[in-house]
């Protein structure tokens, strides 16, 4: 998990986020998503500590050590299929969430827990950005097809009453 050492060499970073007034020019995220670097970081604080407090503490059993250390290794892909294997929607429940798993953080003891909540805004925003950038526009069919030539659709196959045998 991490590196072994992790906990006592980094410090815990917050994630930045824009001053008020420049936030009231629009209606963007205004928390600004860790650098790759910072991330592996907070991901290197995580411990080895046996027992995850962390997925206790987390409403939706997020593997917290597992996408922690695949940052640390800058394997994003995994990391992301990690997330995305117990929560169908962190790009929105990450950022309502009040972050229980970093209270339960066993390094919250005695030192400022590891940037779990920051962790996986990073995950989840470089997933969403490599995601869009490979995306291409499909198209499906002619473009601005008029009504009048556009193919009948396909025919249902019909109903049939009968039953199978022995049934009412």
């Amino acid at each position: 998990m991490g590196k072994i050492t992790g906990f006592m060499e980094y410090e815990r970073l917050e994630e930045a986020h824009e001053e008020p007034k420049a936030r009231r020019q629009h209606y963007r995220e205004f928390h600004l998503r860790l650098k790759d670097e910072d991330a592996k970081i907070q991901g290197a604080r995580c411990m080895d500590c046996g027992i995850p407090f962390c997925m206790q503490g987390c409403p939706v059993n997020n593997i917290i050590p597992d996408f922690n250390d695949l940052i640390y290794r800058e394997d994003w892909q995994r990391a992301a299929e990690t997330l995305h294997s117990t929560n169908n929607f962190p790009e929105f429940t990450g950022r309502v969430c009040p972050a229980p798993c970093e209270e339960a953080c066993v390094l919250r003891i005695n030192e400022d827990p590891v940037g779990i909540k920051s962790i996986e805004h990073a995950i989840v925003d470089k997933a969403w950005t490599k995601a869009g950038s490979s995306r291409r526009r499909r198209r499906t069919g002619p473009a601005r097809k008029s009504p009048s030539s556009a193919p009948d659709p396909p025919a249902w196959p019909a109903r049939s009453n009968s039953r199978a045998p022995g049934t009412r």
